[in-house]
């Protein structure tokens, strides 16, 4: 199936998001827009892309991506896409859940058409001491999701299935490896790292997960300093299934782009058919 998609372009957009709706968003766009200058179809943005600021904030601009009437989130990742004519793929956003005092952490997948095309509410919640003094418990403000996903694009040249997963999520490479049994060529990984565990485990492990899962990578971080004190590792980047890194932003906010050719996902499984080589262990 791979080979019947033409190659085709992706960006991951890197921000230095603060605790102010709008502002976020009205950088977020202009981002968008200069990937889609530079010829991208499918654009990624990073966790918490909307909004750094507290958890009980955070509650307050939770959006029902179910309801006919959009938020601003909603409403500015929907008329982005649609102005850019691309698919516009938000990280991670509060999404309403069935207990309002933990949305979900939610990958919110908008096509041209400026509609929701899928969605993935992350699964792993970050509850850890990273060893800088700092602890996380996000499954205090935030709902588990349940359902790996994945989203079938119809570009120009063809459909093209991308996994979808949100930060956290990279540490665990079942997810990944589902979403190759599901058809990805691809798999996005919005993130907002923290700058402890990036310095050391970002490369590694989304490389890690290209490598095993045969499949593109494209990655999206948080940089910088944020309210509250929170740092962010940014090297927001793109890995092909070999496991190389083809594209990396710099520091600051930025887009990277890279152009990747779904038949060489399609040669890597066919040369080394590792992900049809398991077996189940007891």
């Amino acid at each position: 199936m791979a080979g019947t998609m033409r190659p085709f372009n992706v960006a991951a957009v890197q921000l230095e998001s603060q605790d102010d709706l709008a502002d976020n968003l009205k950088h977020a766009r202009e981002l968008v827009h200069e990937a889609a200058a530079r010829g991208a179809e499918i654009v990624l943005l990073p966790e918490n892309f909307a909004f750094m600021g507290t958890e009980e904030e955070k509650r307050l601009i939770a959006e029902d991506l179910a309801s006919p009437e959009c938020g601003p989130i909603r409403e500015m990742l929907s008329a982005t896409a649609r102005k850019e004519g691309l698919f516009l793929i938000g990280g991670g956003m509060p999404e309403r859940s069935s207990d309002p005092d933990r949305p979900f952490n939610t990958s919110c997948v908008v096509g041209p058409s400026g509609d929701v095309v899928a969605k993935y509410r992350k699964i792993h919640l970050f509850d850890v001491e990273v060893g800088d003094g700092a602890s996380y418990r996000e499954s205090a403000a935030t709902s588990s999701g349940s359902s790996v996903e994945t989203a079938q694009l119809e570009l120009q040249g063809g459909a093209v299935n991308v996994g979808l997963s949100v930060c956290y999520d990279l540490r665990f490479p079942a997810l990944f490896q589902r979403l190759a049994d599901l058809g990805a060529v691809c798999a996005t990984v919005p993130a907002a790292f923290t700058l402890m565990t990036g310095k050391d485990h970002w490369h590694v492990l989304l490389r890690a997960r290209a490598i095993e899962a045969q499949m593109f990578v494209i990655a999206a971080g948080q940089c910088g300093a944020h309210p509250r004190g929170r740092r962010t590792y940014g090297k927001s980047c793109i890995v092909d299934p070999w496991g190389d890194v083809i594209a990396q932003a710099s520091d600051g906010p930025g887009v990277v782009v890279a152009r990747l050719d779904p038949a060489q996902v399609e040669a890597i499984r066919r040369r080394l058919p590792s992900l049809t080589h398991r077996r189940p262990l007891d």
